[in-house]
């Protein structure tokens, strides 16, 4: 069975290895002073987190269309492809998902559309991870297997810079409340089956890396990305003082604008999958 991995520009995968993999990706889009912009088009991310803080409105995001998602379901099928399995962030933090199933529903049962739970490369992860089973020649139940297995292990922890924008978005109703006491603190998130959780806070940035190096290297890892946004010199910080190597090569990755404008910039996190 020919089985196609869709996903969108959320998950955060290099490039190159949504290229190896044949995944495919549908960009959001990003909506920056009245201009809409495809999530990775128009504005790099690097020019994107510099310009954030000044901007008078914060930035607004946007899923693709029912119609580009049927689009792209219609030509994979039409190309020989006889399952699809399209991987989304959380429909609690997101339209996506609810975009891709009303095209999904007009396929039969063709395409199957899953709620990873997670964001940037926590949903990257399981996406990846499927590509590389189907890649194998995996059939549907062993794909969905292996996805699941990573969905379950999958571990998504970041540090703020600033809870000004996470509050602003609106996605978050605890950001709102706990404004005030958190103002001057660095706050620390957990992601976890499509809610935004507390997980504690650090007085100093400072400190805030050494707790996330200590996470990083808490266990043996088989998948580790540290995330930033525009925060590329304390990401490097991390990788440098991994001493527990995962078992793939880690990743650095600057996260995508559509996740960005409702973290901020100067944000650092890990995706992890303990071994």
């Amino acid at each position: 069975m020919k089985i196609a991995i869709v996903s969108d520009s959320t998950a955060d995968i290099p490039h190159h290895l949504v290229e190896k993999y044949e995944i495919r990706i549908m960009p959001n889009i990003v909506v920056i002073e009245g201009q809409s912009l495809e999530d990775g088009k128009g504005i790099s991310r690097e020019e994107f987190y510099e310009r954030l803080p000044r901007l008078a409105e914060l930035p607004t995001t946007a899923t693709a269309s029912i119609g580009s998602y049927q689009e792209l379901y219609g030509a994979l099928l039409q190309e020989g492809t006889e399952h699809i399995l399209s991987i989304h962030p959380p429909v609690k933090l997101s339209g996506i998902f609810n975009a891709a199933s009303s095209a999904a529903s007009m396929f039969d049962n063709k395409v199957e559309v899953i709620d990873s739970g997670q964001i940037s490369f926590g949903l990257g992860v399981q996406v990846l991870a499927a590509a590389e089973a189907a890649s194998k020649g995996g059939n549907l139940k062993q794909v969905k297997a292996i996805l699941e297995n990573i969905k379950q292990r999958v571990r998504v922890i970041a540090m703020l810079d600033t809870m000004e924008f996470i509050r602003r978005s609106g996605r978050v109703s605890w950001a709102r409340a706990s404004f005030g006491s958190l103002f001057q603190i660095k706050p620390f998130i957990e992601v976890k089956d499509g809610d935004v959780n507390r997980f504690g806070e650090v007085r100093t940035r400072q400190k805030g890396i050494a707790r996330l190096i200590e996470l990083a290297n808490s266990q043996q890892m088989d998948r580790l990305a540290i995330l930033h946004t525009n925060s590329e010199k304390d990401a490097q910080l991390i990788l440098d003082n991994l001493v527990k190597q995962p078992s793939t090569s880690p990743l650095v990755i600057n996260v995508t604008t559509v996740i960005g404008t409702h973290v901020g910039p100067n944000g650092l996190g890990l995706a992890m999958v303990p071994a």
